[in-house]
C-alpha cells in the first residue's frame, strides 16, 4: 500500500511535461524522497518505468527533475549536520566525561580486588606454615629469589620512567609505559607477581601515564610551541587514549596563536582599512587551514573530530567577522565607505573559498555577519549619489559638453555598433552622475558571494529617478508645480531658461536612460543570470534583448525619461495657449467672432495661436537635431508629444465647446473655415516634419467632424459653405512658406487665398483621411 502511494505520488506523465513541476508544487521533500528510502527500491526498475513511454523531450524533464531532487536532498543534509553539530558535541565530551569516571571507577575496583586477594595470601600463608613440614628449603629459597628479581625490576622501571619524564623524551616515555602494560598483563596471566606487586606496578602507571599527559598539555598549551612540536604531542596524548582531548587541546592551541598574532596586528584607530582588513583575514583563515590540516593527518576522517572542527573554525569566522565589522565595516556603511567595505568584504571571501576544497563551507557565516553592513554601506553610498548630484545642478548651466581629458564615461555607441563620436555630450551634472553610478557597479559587481545585484540594481534605478526630478525641477514651470517632490524633493537648482537649455535636459535624460545606464546595470543582470540554468549560446544582442531584466530596467528607465518630457510638453503647451496675464490664447471667440464681424472677407492665414505652435516646433526641430546625433527617433516623439498636447487641450476644453455647440452666438461660416484651416495647416507640418503620429490625425478628425456637427445644428449645410479641399491645403502650403520665409504676402496670388473662386464640388474626405502612416 505505501509503494503504491509512493510510486503515485511520484510519477510522470509521459503525456505531459510539467507534472515534476505541479509535484514540486504539492510535495514536500520528504515525501518526494520517500520512493528512493524504501529498501527495495530498484533504481533500474524505477527508470525503466518512468522512461518506457516516454519522449526525449520527457526524458530530458525527468532528468532535470531527479537532478534537482539530488540538489535539494544534499541541501537538506548539510543544513541537518550543521543543525546537529552542537548537540553531537555535546554528547561526545559527556561521553568522554562518562569514560574518565569509568576508568577511576575501574582503578578503585582493582585496589579493592588487591587488598582483597592480600590479606587471603596472608591467610592461606598462616595455614600453610601450620599444615605437614614436607617443603624443603630449597623450594622457599627459589621463590624468595623469585621475588627479589621482580620486584627489583619494578623498581628500576619506576626509576627509568621518572628519568624520562623528566627529561620530557616522549617517545621513549610511552614505549617504556606500553611495556609495563604488556608486562602487568602477563604478569596478571601467568601470576608471576603478587597481588601487592601486582598492584603496585599498575598504580605506578597510572600515576605515570597521567604525569605523561601533563607534560604534554602543557606543552601543547604553550604558544611558542613550534608545529611539528605540537602535532608530536597531541599525536602522544591521543596515544594515551584521550583522543578527543588531544583535539580539543590541538584547536585550543591554534586559537591562542592566532589571537597573539592578531595581538600582533593591531594597528592604531586611524589605520583600519583594507589592508589591515586583508592581512587579517589571510591571517584567520590560514590558521584555520593549518588547524584543518593537522586535525585530517593526526585524527583522519573521523565525524566526532570532524564536527568539533567545523564547529570551531564556525566560532572562530564569527569572532572574527565581529571584529571586522566594529572595526572597518561599521564606519564604512556609516560614512558611505561603499568601495573600502567592497574591497574588505571581498578579500575575506576570497580567502574563505580557498577553504572549500577541505571541506570548510564557511561562507555563509560570513555573508550572515557581512551582508547588513555592507547593505546600509550600499544605501548610503546612494544618497551620496544623490546628494552629489543635487549640489551639482544648482550650479550647472545645462549646456552639454564632451567629458573633460581623464574622465571616465562610457561610450555612447551601441553593441555592435561604429559611430564616430566615441564620448557622450552631457551636461556637468549629467556626467558626473554618469561616473558616480559607473563606480557605484563597479564596487558591487566582486560582492556576487552577498547577492546585492538586486538591491544595487533597484538603487541605481531610484537615484536616476531622483535626477530625473532634478531635471524637472530645473523647468521653469516646476517653481508652481508640487507634483515632483519625491526622491529629491524641491532641491534648490539652476533654471533651465532658455529652450535649448531645456532640451539639454532631456538630452541628458535620455542619453542616460536610454545606453549609459542600461550598459552599466548589465553587468549587475549578468551576476543575476550566473544563477540560472545554462542556455544554449547566442549572439551578445540577442541575449542582451531577451533578458526580462534587462527589459524590465529599461522601461522602468523610460518612464523616469516620460515624466521628464511630459513636464516638458506641458510647460510649452501653456505657454502657447495661455498669455502671460491668465487669459486663453485659444478660445471659442476667435472663431465664432469672425461672422458678423466685417462685410469683407478675411485674409485667410493660420490663426496665431498655431503659428506659434509652428515656429516653436521649428525651433525645437533644429536644436534636437544638434543635440540628438544618432538619437533622432526621441527627438520625433518629443515634437509629436507637444503638438498632440496642444491639439488634445482644444479636443478635451469644455469651455471651447460648450461656446461653440451651445453658446448664445452659433458657429458660422468663415469660423468654420478659419477651425478647418488650422487643423490642415496642423496636419500639413506635422507630416512634413514627419512627426504626425496616428493618434494626433485622429484627434484632429474628430474636431473637425464636431465642428461641422455644430454648424449643421444651427440649420445650415456646412458643405456648402466650405471650399474644395484643396484650397486649405494650398493655404497651409503657403503658410508655411512664409513662416519659414520662403515667400511673403506680396508673392501670393490674391485668387488663391479666397475660396469664393472654388465653392462647388465642396468635399472634405481628403482632409479626414490625409495623415501621416
Amino acid at each position: 500500500m505505501e509503494s503504491t502511494s509512493v510510486s503515485s505520488s511520484l510519477s510522470f506523465s509521459s503525456s505531459t511535461v510539467g507534472d515534476s513541476a505541479e509535484l514540486d508544487a504539492n510535495l514536500t521533500l520528504s515525501d518526494r524522497l520517500k520512493v528512493f528510502k524504501t529498501s527495495g527500491f530498484d533504481p533500474d526498475a524505477y527508470v525503466t518505468s518512468k522512461c518506457q513511454t516516454m519522449n526525449e523531450k520527457e526524458i530530458r524533464h525527468l532528468c532535470s527533475y531527479l537532478v534537482d531532487l539530488k540538489k535539494a536532498s544534499a541541501e537538506e543534509m548539510r543544513r541537518s549536520v550543521y543543525a546537529n553539530y552542537p548537540a553531537f558535541i555535546r554528547v561526545s565530551r559527556e561521553i568522554s566525561n562518562l569514560e574518565g569516571q569509568l576508568l577511576s571507577m575501574r582503578n578503585l575496583l582493582s585496589t579493592q580486588a588487591a587488598l582483597v586477594h592480600g590479606l587471603a595470601e596472608g591467610v592461606q600463608k598462616d595455614s600453610l606454615s601450620a599444615g605437614p613440614e614436607d617443603s624443603t628449603a630449597e623450594e622457599v629459597l627459589y621463590e624468595n629469589k623469585e621475588l627479589s628479581k621482580i620486584e627489583n625490576w619494578l623498581l628500576e622501571f619506576l626509576d627509568t620512567l621518572e628519568v624520562l619524564l623528566a627529561e620530557r623524551r616522549v617517545d621513549e616515555s610511552l614505549a617504556a609505559l606500553e611495556e609495563a602494560e604488556s608486562m602487568a598483563e602477563e604478569a596478571k596471566k601467568r601470576q608471576t607477581l603478587s597481588q601487592t606487586n601486582l598492584l603496585s606496578l599498575q598504580n605506578a602507571i597510572t600515576e605515570q601515564r597521567q604525569k605523561l599527559a601533563e607534560q604534554l598539555e602543557e606543552t601543547i598549551c604553550q604558544p611558542s610551541t613550534r608545529g611539528s612540536v605540537l602535532r608530536s604531542a597531541v599525536l602522544a596524548m591521543k596515544r594515551l587514549g584521550d583522543g578527543p582531548r588531544a583535539h580539543t587541546l590541538l584547536l585550543n592551541s591554534h586559537h591562542r596563536k592566532l589571537q597573539c598574532n592578531m595581538q600582533s596586528l593591531r594597528p592604531s584607530n586611524a589605520s583600519y582599512g583594507v589592508a589591515y582588513t586583508v592581512i587579517l583575514s589571510q591571517l584567520v583563515f590560514s590558521t584555520i587551514g593549518q588547524a584543518a590540516s593537522d586535525s585530517l593527518s593526526l585524527f583522519g576522517e573521523d565525524s566526532a573530530y570532524a564536527s568539533e572542527l567545523v564547529t570551531w573554525a564556525v566560532r572562530e569566522v564569527e569572532a572574527f567577522g565581529l571584529l571586522l565589522k566594529r572595526h572597518v565595516l561599521a564606519s564604512s556603511a556609516a560614512s558611505g565607505g561603499f568601495r573600502v567595505a567592497a574591497e574588505c568584504v571581498h578579500a575575506c571571501f576570497a580567502h574563505c573559498s580557498l577553504l572549500e576544497a577541505r571541506g570548510l563551507a564557511l561562507s555563509p557565516v560570513l555573508l550572515r555577519l557581512f551582508r547588513p553592513c555592507v547593505e546600509q554601506a550600499l544605501n548610503t553610498n546612494l544618497k551620496r549619489i544623490e546628494q552629489s548630484s543635487a549640489a551639482l545642478a544648482a550650479a550647472d548651466d545645462w549646456s552639454l559638453a564632451f567629458p573633460a581629458a581623464g574622465m571616465r564615461l562610457v561610450s555612447t555607441t551601441s553593441l555592435g555598433s561604429t559611430m564616430n563620436t566615441s564620448q557622450p555630450k552631457l551636461s556637468v551634472s549629467a556626467q558626473r552622475f554618469n561616473l558616480m553610478v559607473q563606480e557605484f557597479i563597479e564596487d558591487v559587481e566582486p560582492l556576487e558571494s552577498l547577492q546585492l545585484d538586486g538591491p544595487a540594481l533597484e538603487g541605481v534605478l531610484q537615484v536616476f529617478s531622483s535626477y530625473v526630478n532634478l531635471l524637472i525641477n530645473a523647468l521653469p514651470s516646476s517653481m508652481d508645480d508640487d507634483e515632483n517632490h519625491e526622491g529629491f524633493g524641491k532641491k534648490i537648482v539652476r533654471m533651465a531658461e532658455t529652450e535649448a537649455q531645456q532640451i539639454a535636459l532631456l538630452a541628458n535624460a535620455s542619453l542616460l536612460a536610454d545606453e549609459l545606464i542600461p550598459r552599466a546595470t548589465m553587468k549587475l543582470l549578468q551576476l543575476q543570470k550566473t544563477n540560472r540554468v545554462e542556455e544554449p549560446p547566442r549572439k551578445a544582442a540577442d541575449r542582451q534583448s531577451r533578458l526580462p531584466e534587462q527589459r524590465e530596467c529599461k522601461r522602468r528607465l523610460q518612464r523616469s525619461v516620460d515624466r521628464l518630457r511630459d513636464s516638458f510638453c506641458r510647460q510649452h503647451a501653456l505657454e502657447i495657449i495661455f498669455t502671460e496675464d491668465g487669459d486663453t490664447s485659444l478660445g471659442a471667440h476667435m472663431y465664432i467672432n469672425m461672422d458678423g464681424a466685417a462685410n469683407h472677407e478675411p485674409e485667410w492665414f493660420p490663426s496665431p495661436i498655431f503659428q506659434e505652435l509652428f515656429a516653436k516646433l521649428s525651433r525645437m526641430a533644429g536644436i534636437a537635431t544638434d543635440m540628438f546625433v544618432g538619437r533622432e527617433r526621441f527627438a520625433t516623439v518629443l515634437l509629436m508629444r507637444l503638438t498632440e498636447t496642444v491639439v488634445l487641450w482644444l479636443s478635451d476644453d469644455q469651455t471651447f465647446w460648450g461656446e461653440i455647440e451651445e453658446g448664445p452666438k452659433p458657429l458660422g461660416p468663415l469660423g468654420l473655415q478659419q477651425l478647418y484651416l488650422d487643423m490642415e495647416f496642423v496636419i500639413l507640418f506635422t507630416s512634413q516634419g514627419r512627426y504626425l503620429s496616428r493618434h494626433l490625425h485622429q484627434v484632429i478628425k474628430n474636431i473637425i467632424s464636431r465642428a461641422i456637427d455644430a454648424v449643421a445644428a444651427t440649420g445650415l449645410d456646412p458643405y456648402s459653405v466650405l471650399p474644395e479641399d484643396d484650397w486649405f491645403a494650398e493655404v497651409a502650403q503657403i503658410a508655411i512658406q512664409i513662416l519659414t520665409g520662403k515667400a511673403s504676402f506680396g508673392n501670393v496670388d490674391r485668387d488663391v487665398t479666397s475660396p469664393t473662386a472654388s465653392v462647388s464640388g465642396k468635399s472634405i474626405s481628403s482632409v479626414l483621411s490625409h495623415g501621416s502612416n
